[in-house]
């Protein structure tokens, strides 16, 4: 007898276990986003979960924990490497190593798992799905304008009405320009604070302003009694950046003008202005009007490589979950202009800009409204071909081997409990039919197929044990070598 404890099953926090109904929903959502991207002439590229820590653009403060918000080690060679907490920083190493192979502007898209060593909560995962698109090589905001034009559709393929999203765009110099004003000009010395006045300002929808002020200066402690150092700005420089971010007008031609404004004086304020400019009239010029891309000076994003514009995709509906509570999703994707990331590793400047679907938080949002693109029943399941006979199993193994040559996902049972046992087991498979053949059915040459959709529903009419003996509900017989021909037409009677 062995005495060991057992080891506690137990997930770890910040993660998540996912069945098969929910990846085949994921599959087909992630589908049409990949639809759209190509749609752009965007190709697939895919990079390594892990990267070298210093090709993330990341630093080591110290030996124990190196890379706060990152997960790392050091390898055997003593070099230190880290999943990727986004999918931009290893695009940018993998386009600086091959970039004499490729043609440019270099246009990718890439889909995968990203980690973020942060404190888990509600909605807040260590490992998420991204899906990603970016130009690398065009330094003209027409290419900004086209990411945020496709963002747009992609929303839209994805079942999500117009005017239930909105894509927000702002950008960067705009911004370094009422640093500049503040007393945090782009230097070294001002880095830390700098960085945390874009953090604070990117989490105004979810804190509002009085949250973002907090962080603008003393700091703020949350819900669970944490504490995020702020900025320490003094109560002028706090209400100048307040007011940038509440510089929103009835129209993007309001906006921009009163940006413009705002950014006198700073010359590089001024390019950020006329950026914006640009990238409202390309939109406007192919359709896409303030219902779809709108400028909006509080979108900011938190990364410190973007250079210049930046846009977030926002869910504008309401809609309550499971419980009747109120859930606003907000951004649902993002990204911008990051001109210096590439450049870390040449010589040469290389224009880049790109959008980030958050998959997660997409998904759950297209869930909640219903789409058919994530709602649709799970997977029909496989075949069941019922062992009856202990002693023909090879010849059940053949009658699966048939079904699996033409095409048709079939599994033959090979657990070791009894008839009823095994058509609870294919239920629970979902499986649209099984198969049964007794000594009975051997002998004649025949197969039973018994079709548990239709079963299923015929049951629910039936009132008494009497009536479902004389229906038999959806079983019939035919003979053994038209079974592939049968369980055909029960399958497209249900595809």
């Amino acid at each position: 007898m062995n005495d060991q404890p057992k080891v506690k099953a137990r997930q770890p926090r910040g993660l998540a276990d996912r069945g098969p109904a929910e990846l085949a929903a994921a599959d087909r959502m992630l589908a049409k986003i990949r639809e759209s991207y190509e749609l752009y002439g965007f190709e697939a590229v895919e990079t390594p979960f892990f990267e070298y820590t210093d090709a993330l653009g990341k630093f080591l403060p110290d030996q124990d924990r190196p890379n706060e918000g990152v997960f790392s080690f050091q390898d055997d060679d003593e070099q230190w490497l880290s999943l990727r907490y986004d999918l931009t920083a290893p695009l940018a190493r993998y386009v600086a190593e091959n970039y004499d192979k490729l043609a440019k502007p270099y246009r990718s898209y890439r889909a995968g798992y990203v980690f973020r060593n942060e404190k888990p909560g509600p909605g807040r995962f260590r490992q998420f799905m991204q899906f990603d698109a970016d130009t690398v090589g065009a330094a003209s905001v027409a290419a900004d304008a086209e990411i945020c034009m496709m963002a747009a559709d992609t929303l839209e393929k994805l079942g999500i009405r117009r005017g239930d999203y909105i894509v927000k765009v702002n950008n960067r110099k705009v911004l370094d320009g009422v640093m500049e004003a503040i007393g945090l000009p782009d230097a070294p010395e001002h880095h830390q604070r700098r960085l945390k006045v874009l953090r604070a300002i990117d989490k105004l929808d979810r804190l509002g302003p009085h949250g973002v002020e907090m962080l603008l200066g003393p700091g703020r402690k949350d819900e669970s009694g944490d504490f995020t150092a702020g900025a320490e700005l003094d109560a002028a420089a706090i209400a100048r950046v307040l007011s940038f971010t509440a510089a929103r007008k009835a129209t993007n031609a309001e906006t921009i003008a009163a940006l413009e404004h705002a950014a006198t004086g700073s010359q590089r304020g001024l390019e950020g202005v006329t950026e914006m400019r640009d990238i409202a009239a390309f939109a406007l010029a192919a359709g896409y009007g303030e219902d779809r891309i709108l400028i909006d000076p509080s979108v900011v994003r938190g990364l410190e490589y973007y250079t210049g514009p930046v846009f977030e995709a926002e869910l504008t509906f309401g809609v309550t979950d499971e419980k009747g509570a109120p859930v606003r999703f907000g951004s649902v994707g993002g990204g911008g202009r990051y001109d210096g990331l590439v450049g870390r590793f040449r010589s040469e400047p290389v224009p880049a800009t790109g959008f980030s679907i958050g998959v997660s938080r997409l998904f759950a949002a297209l869930k909640l409204i219903d789409s058919p693109i994530v709602s649709a029943g799970s997977q029909m399941g496989p075949v069941v071909v019922l062992v009856m006979d202990r002693d023909r199993v090879a010849h059940y193994q053949a009658m699966v081997a048939k079904l699996r040559a033409e095409n048709v996902r079939a599994e033959l049972y090979l657990g070791s409990a009894g008839m009823k046992a095994q058509m609870k087991y294919a239920d629970r498979r979902n499986s649209p039919c099984v198969i049964i053949q007794g000594s009975d059915e051997h002998a004649k040459g025949e197969v039973q197929i018994k079709d548990l959709i239709e079963g299923a529903r015929a049951a629910a009419a039936i009132q008494s044990n009497d009536e479902w003996k004389a229906a038999r509900p959806a079983q019939f017989s035919v003979p053994e070598h038209d079974l592939v021909n049968a369980v055909k037409d029960v399958l497209a009677r249900h595809a």
